[in-house]
């Protein structure tokens, strides 16, 4: 339930393009430091946009890989540690914040995640069409969101992924993440403080 089809963007457009060059950049082997940085005379939103959908894409496909370790009965609680606990809201079915099990919660911002960046109004992939005033704060509480995922993980599955051998990848994309929400300010800095 929490592990989704990669979110595609057309061939053709400039958001794909933008796709093209981040992903080269990354498996050019630069410095990833260098790599987040905007591309000269190219849009800050669209550039954030592309990042947030690979990132999402990304970070579900790490959670996916190991959920059968992290369980109502392993993780009821979602946390990142003892000292870190989660709770969700969501404006809607959650209108405070709600103590959920990591398996739930992961579920919830899955679902919420995709159909934020799946709405036009907040996501346009429409050459023309502007990104809505409040882009850049949506953007903020999605990868807000998105790092709780490396915090739980990190602290609670890391031994999951050592055994299976993701260590390397799981860390490469921790460190893209970490240095684009620190070159755009996009996540708070007392949120990283798990990790």
């Amino acid at each position: 339930k929490t592990f989704r089809p990669r979110k595609k963007f057309e061939p053709g457009t400039q958001r794909f393009e933008l796709y093209k060059k981040a992903q080269a950049s990354l498996k050019s082997g630069l410095d990833l430091k260098a790599v987040v940085q905007l591309p000269p005379g190219e849009s800050i939103n669209d550039w954030i946009a592309v990042h947030v959908v690979d990132f999402f894409n990304r970070i579900n496909l790490i959670y996916g890989t190991m959920s059968e370790y992290c369980t109502e009965k392993t993780c009821p609680i979602m946390s990142g540690g003892l000292k870190y606990e989660y709770r969700w809201q969501d404006d809607s079915k959650y209108k405070k914040p709600t103590k959920l099990s990591a398996p739930q919660y992961m579920c919830m911002l899955m679902d919420w995640i995709e159909m934020l960046i799946n709405n036009e109004d907040i996501f346009p992939t429409r050459i023309g069409v502007p990104f809505p005033k409040q882009f850049q704060q949506v953007c903020t509480k999605i990868l807000t969101r998105l790092f709780r995922v490396f915090v739980h993980v990190y602290i609670h599955h890391f031994d999951s992924i050592i055994n299976m051998g993701a260590e390397a990848h799981v860390n490469t994309c921790y460190k893209h993440f970490y240095y684009f929400i620190r070159e755009f300010s996009l996540v708070d800095h007392r949120e990283l403080e798990p990790l």
